[in-house]
């Protein structure tokens, strides 16, 4: 039996490459490619993959957004995280959303089928440029392991202006983005931070010596 395969990312050469790679496979079927999660979404009330290579960076709902929706509605789906973030607390959080594997783009072909074939067996992939982070998450202190989380330029920007109290629209007006990508950065640097509210958030940044 065919491992059935799809694919949600918002470049179409990395689709493309992906698509390309797996059809080398006689037991993997690419059942659906996407760019958005309105049309994975849609696509998944059509057919159900077994496995779902996933970008975190999407237009509209993140990857990240999309998770905890895809677990609730397909538990018997496995979903890869397949992206650039090369971050173990990012990991991390994905994982305890509920993916089975987390990959970089970076991975080679057989490090990529090698996930596959694991989570097809409900056996968790992590990418083995991380692998040994995560396996030292649970037992270190994680204030030292936060300390050297790295926010970009813009992110630090934002996370000083959501600190100050100002909304996603008046971050939106100040900084002339739009509301996704303030909502996809304010997502981000959540998750870079681990926090899941205000207080939390102002009591890390406090920590970590970011509101400087």
């Amino acid at each position: 039996m065919k491992t059935r395969i799809a694919i949600t990312d918002d470049h179409p050469m990395i689709i493309q490459g992906i698509s390309n790679m797996l059809s080398n496979y006689d037991h993997i079927t690419v059942t659906g490619t996407y760019m958005d999660g309105t049309e994975l979404l849609a696509g998944l009330e059509r057919e159900t993959p077994d496995v779902l290579l996933l970008d975190i960076q999407l237009p509209g709902q993140t990857g990240d957004e999309l998770v905890p929706v895809l677990a609730r509605q397909y538990p018997d789906m496995k979903i890869i995280i397949l992206t650039n973030f090369n971050s173990v607390v990012y990991a991390n959080n994905l994982l305890r959303l509920g993916v089975a594997g987390y990959l970089l783009k970076t991975s080679r072909e057989h490090t990529i089928m090698e996930a596959i074939g694991a989570v097809h067996e409900d056996t968790p992939f992590i990418d083995p440029a991380l692998r040994e982070k995560i396996g030292h998450l649970k037992q270190r202190d994680k204030s030292a392991l936060f300390s050297r989380v790295t926010l970009t330029a813009r992110e630090k920007e934002i996370l000083k202006l959501i600190i100050n109290g100002y909304t996603n629209q008046e971050i939106v007006s100040t900084l002339f983005l739009s509301i996704n990508t303030v909502k996809n950065y304010r997502k981000s640097i959540f998750l870079k931070l681990d926090v899941r509210n205000m207080a939390e958030l102002t009591k890390k940044v406090l920590t970590m010596g970011l509101a400087e």
